[in-house]
């Protein structure tokens, strides 16, 4: 298996999936009235999670150009 489909088939699925379930849980919490202190830890975890993920997403299109 090469970088680029690794990147492509695990890595960013993995990434992916970490952001909406942390913007679930956080939907949730906000749903059933509970904790502002979770809700914006949570809020904290989900952008650091998309930042992640938007850095795992440009590394892939660049392997992919180099490939």
């Amino acid at each position: 298996m090469d970088l680029v489909t690794i990147a492509k088939f695990i890595v960013l699925p993995i990434a992916l999936g970490a952001v909406a379930v942390v913007l679930l849980l956080g939907l949730a919490n906000m749903a059933r009235g509970g904790s502002p202190q979770r809700s914006q830890k949570l809020m904290q975890w989900r952008v650091l999670l998309q930042a992640v993920a938007l850095c795992f997403v440009l590394i892939t299109i660049l392997l992919m150009h180099q490939s």
